[in-house]
């Protein structure tokens, strides 16, 4: 039998990197393990989901096969998953404490307040049900979000004290969700970390204005870290939701070196030895001052085929080099594109959407066949829910490239023109989407 390699709660966007990778590794079988993090009723595992019984049932599962690696993007189970699991199978494995210490954002803030504290905001750790008053130490305007999340759950800017608790006024419903998405986490992170903060905790920081949002991807293996690169993540005019992730960053040369060089020691300095990374950070071009936002302890599945069509190789391909233990090497600007984005589509009111006609996706594939349409559309409940939690809901992706910017901006713009997600009679007029999008 083939040796096995186990791929642990994989996303919508894994697919565009681990077909073609499944197709030029027939050596191995494939296995996908782990369930739908956001459709029901296979979500509802959330709320007696051990991540520990999770891998011993997978350990056991799998006693009488090879398992060559164990692989995963999911922050929210998948790499811890994956961290004990190949810990256990005596695989190449990313240190299970400095995954736990990169997800925990306060311990996390706390090590990097010391090793780079012109880099870190002020911040404090608080109870969803404490005394605001005396628990919030910082000044207002603040930026608050859980200890330990994921897709920006939760996460909102609170002018002062009365917003916050307005935030913070949950139904009983929402404090089970959060105990139960936590519960995984904090479990573990009991046995092998020591902060007073624990994982259903919230952390404020003080607000970063006017600053650009920037992602730096890279990779340790035998203990060096390495970069690959850095992503634009440009948000929706006026508000911190996501509107399109762009490589390579489009800032001067000197500032990426800058961001590049704290991104490295901010991983370096909570012992991330192996493994690829994501760090995210701020920077504020009228002072130049760069910020770390946290550290994803996985890689950016989002940005997988970013990188194939700018430099020639997809993260995916990284991801298993590095799990497999092999010698690896990334090339640069040898792929198809120069520049390539994941633009994302969300929906600010109530509106409902759905897919595009087949016309109109078989016009998309005849007309750029390297672009890739990913629907994210969402029923009543998980509409409402996100809507709540984020203050608006994504229903779609495109990836696509150009050979510069400006040509994948217009290539986009045509796609924009040819794609109707709107319930009921043909648009009249153009899309949110093409509104804003024409101002970037």
């Amino acid at each position: 039998m083939k040796p096995l390699i186990l791929v642990l709660f994989a996303q919508e966007y894994d697919e565009l990197g681990l077909d073609p990778l499944i197709a030029g590794h027939d050596d191995y079988e494939f296995v996908r393990e782990g369930f739908d993090f956001f459709t029901f009723p296979q979500n509802a595992r959330i709320l007696w989901f051990d991540v520990e019984r999770f891998v011993d049932e997978l350990a056991h599962k799998y006693r009488e096969r090879r398992v060559a690696a164990v692989v995963s993007t999911h922050e929210q189970f998948g790499a811890l998953a994956a961290s004990l699991l190949t810990a256990r199978l005596g695989l190449p494995s990313t240190p299970l404490k400095a995954l736990l210490t990169a997800q925990h954002k306060f311990l996390a803030r706390q090590i990097h307040s010391r090793a780079l504290p012109d880099h870190v905001p002020p911040f404090c750790g608080f109870r969803y049900d404490a005394d605001i008053t005396r628990a919030v130490t910082i000044a207002y305007p603040i930026f608050v979000k859980p200890v330990k999340a994921a897709f920006s759950v939760l996460a909102k800017r609170c002018a002062d004290e009365a917003a916050l608790r307005e935030h913070l006024r949950f139904r009983l419903w929402e404090k089970i969700i959060i105990k139960r998405l936590t519960w995984p986490f904090r479990r573990v992170s009991r046995k092998h970390l020591d902060c007073e903060i624990d994982a259903d905790c919230f952390i404020a920081e003080g607000c970063v204005d006017d600053a650009l949002q920037v992602c730096v991807d890279g990779y340790a293996h035998a203990g060096r870290v390495n970069i690959l690169g850095t992503v634009d993540s440009v948000m929706y005019p006026g508000t911190s939701a996501f509107m399109r992730f762009e490589y390579p960053s489009r800032l001067d040369a000197d500032v990426v070196a800058r961001l590049e060089d704290i991104a490295r020691r901010a991983v370096e300095a909570i012992g991330f030895t192996h493994g690829l990374f994501n760090v995210e950070l701020f920077y504020q071009p009228a002072s130049g001052r760069i910020t770390i936002i946290e550290i994803n302890p996985r890689m950016a599945g989002q940005f997988s085929d970013l990188y194939e069509r700018v430099d020639g190789k997809s993260l995916w391909s990284l991801e298993l080099d590095l799990a497999l233990g092999r010698t690896t090497r990334f090339p640069h600007r040898e792929g198809r594109f120069g520049a390539a984005s994941s633009f994302v589509f969300r929906e600010f009111g109530d509106a409902v959407k759905q897919a595009p006609p087949d016309e109109q996706q078989g016009w998309l594939t005849a007309t750029y066949p390297d672009a890739r349409l990913l629907l994210d559309l969402k029923h009543s409940t998980s509409r409402a829910r996100e809507t709540k939690w984020l203050g608006n809901y994504r229903y779609a992706l495109v990836h696509m490239g150009g050979t510069d910017h400006d040509d994948m901006m217009a290539r986009f713009d045509n796609v924009c023109e040819h794609l109707d997600f709107d319930v009921g009679p043909a648009r009249a007029k153009p899309s949110l989407w093409q509104r804003l999008q024409r101002s970037f």
